[in-house]
């Protein structure tokens, strides 16, 4: 059907009126591109520009010759790295306190937001969020020190009382098992607090009469807690669970390198720590760039693969 010269014009003109608000609503956003432009800088020049260098993986690189000219000896750095039982030892103990780090790190801020959620005394939750936030904002300089004076074996506070009752000093900063324990229990302390905001945010969302309604009907708070609050929280919990399985190959270098010692070293000495003796203090750049990306090619891969599993319950992240 042919289009008529009025159609034609209305057609003109809605699309004139749409290029104006387009247009319109450009301008009016100004202030915020200009504000985004901080953070679009940081990552490119951060994040993505030094993804150029992760060819020295595939190198022999030397300071002399630079990226650009070094030997290329394809995967030979490779090679060398999965020859070393050393290096399959750093790798099997970063995914070891990971893996732990997930297990009861990922539930706590959980936890912790819902027991918030549920105190009704607004200067008391002031108060608790108040203390279990100050942790977070503490280098891991202060924590270590912190944690050598409670569990240290020469003077420690715990030791000081385990042999004011009589009971010889534990080493517990020396044994690999009771290390672990305080790796992870000291990670969950200062960061646990701080990673209740996000559910905190998600349980602001919740329609309250959803609470009111289940509470006529019966329901007690568990039932309630269960029933409402988790499945409010379920898209925030799998959103964070693909981000932390993206993380799984990474131990934060501060955390472990400020609490570690040569006598727990065989299961304290993770990726992090060993791309910087190996890399920065004995230069040996190009196997530690080929450590780098192998840890973020299995956190690539951990990635795609939690997020089908979510897409299987309508709850993935792409």
């Amino acid at each position: 059907m042919p289009i008529t010269p009025a159609a034609a014009d209305t057609d003109r003109t809605l699309k004139a009126k749409q290029a104006f608000f387009a247009t319109k609503r450009f301008r009016q956003n100004i202030p915020l591109f200009i504000m985004l432009i901080p953070g679009v800088l940081f990552y490119v020049i951060f994040r993505y520009f030094p993804m150029g260098g992760l060819v020295i993986a595939f190198k022999n690189y030397n300071f002399h010759d630079g990226i650009l000219s070094s030997p290329w000896v394809g995967l030979k750095n490779f090679e060398l790295l999965f020859q070393s039982k050393a290096t399959l030892q750093i790798i099997w103990n970063t995914l070891t306190l990971s893996v732990l780090n997930l297990i009861f790190g990922f539930p706590a801020p959980i936890i912790i937001a819902i027991a918030l959620n549920e105190i009704r005394r607004n200067w008391l939750k002031r108060w608790i969020q108040t203390i279990i936030y100050l942790p977070h904002f503490l280098s891991w300089v202060i924590v270590a020190g912190l944690i050598l004076t409670l569990f240290s074996i020469d003077g420690g506070t715990l030791n000081k009382l385990l042999g004011q009752w009589g009971m010889e000093p534990v080493p517990f900063l020396y044994r690999a098992d009771s290390w672990i324990a305080i790796f992870i229990g000291s990670g969950m302390w200062k960061e646990m607090g701080f990673g209740a905001i996000i559910y905190l945010a998600a349980l602001s969302a919740i329609d309250p009469s959803l609470y009111e309604s289940a509470a006529l009907d019966g329901a007690g708070k568990l039932r309630r807690i269960w029933h409402i609050t988790l499945p409010g929280l379920r898209p925030t919990i799998v959103l964070l669970l693909i981000l932390g399985m993206g993380r799984l190959m990474e131990v934060g270098f501060d955390q472990v390198y400020n609490l570690q010692n040569p006598t727990v070293l065989e299961k304290a000495e993770v990726i992090s720590t060993y791309v910087y003796k190996v890399g920065l203090q004995h230069a040996q750049f190009s196997l530690t760039t080929a450590m780098g990306l192998f840890e973020s090619f299995v956190g690539l891969v951990l990635v795609l693969s939690a997020n089908a599993l979510a897409r299987k319950f309508d709850q993935g992240l792409f």
